[in-house]
């Protein structure tokens, strides 16, 4: 009996089996034909075997393939026990838990900036070499961040990839998008910590902010006036081209 059992469990595995096209070579299991389909092939252990139903990405590891997944299942099972933040890979728990401890591992070497992320330091580095190393193949346009040259080639391609889901307004820009969306709620979240002047723009608050600070960076260079605003600068310029045509 549990040899009839045996070979009624192997008559089924074969019945299932995946077989390799191009020797007739049969297995039960995708995972040893994509070893056997090897052999064939030439591809080496570890050459992207796993790939996203979804999206076509391809990884060596299943456990990479688990972790890519989580990006199209929202799943974020790595929480922080402090908040209620919570992240879908262990390292950016990792790096959020510095906040908490004020750890900035990653320090400058030319002034006393630390940050919590080498990207960030990254990025920093590059205010001080004045180096960037990304080009724009259109038009020659260099940027220290890659993410300002992504951003810069929807210029050229037209792509709004941020939608507003109440109108038909799209942007480059997910932060103008934010600031759209905040108009149609009425909202004005950025706030002056001097006085509670809150504002839907932050250059608005940037601007409010000269009040009480007192820094008028528009200059005239023909005198000592100097303004908060750039629109006044320009029409006091105007005064002193209407002074030369006279």
């Amino acid at each position: 009996m549990e040899g009839q059992r045996a070979q009624d469990a192997l008559d089924a595995a074969l019945a299932a089996s995946h077989s390799c096209d191009h020797c007739g070579y049969r297995v039960a299991y995708k995972s040893q034909l994509i070893r056997h389909m090897r052999k064939h092939t030439g591809e080496k252990h570890g050459e992207k075997d796993y790939m996203c139903g979804d999206c076509g990405y391809r990884v060596a590891y299943k456990s990479h393939l688990i972790r890519h997944m989580r990006t199209h299942t929202g799943d974020k099972p790595f929480k922080c026990d402090q908040c209620d933040y919570s992240a879908a890979l262990k390292v950016s728990l990792d790096r959020h838990m510095r906040k908490h401890t004020s750890e900035k591992p990653y320090k400058c070497e030319q002034c006393d900036y630390s940050t919590v992320r080498k990207y960030d330091l990254d990025i920093h580095m590059a205010k001080h070499t004045g180096e960037k190393p990304y080009m724009c193949g259109e038009c020659g346009y260099r940027a220290a961040q890659m993410f300002h040259l992504t951003r810069h080639m929807r210029t050229h391609t037209g792509e709004n990839p941020f939608k507003c889901d109440q109108c038909d307004y799209s942007t480059v820009r997910k932060s103008d998008l934010d600031i759209h969306v905040a108009w149609h709620k009425g909202e004005k979240p950025f706030m002056c910590g001097e006085c509670g002047y809150r504002t839907e723009y932050k250059n608005s608050l940037t601007r409010h902010m000269r009040t009480h600070t007192g820094e008028k960076p528009y200059e005239c260079d023909q005198c000592n006036y100097s303004s908060v605003r750039k629109g006044a600068l320009t029409r006091h310029m105007a005064q002193h081209m209407d002074e030369q045509a006279l």
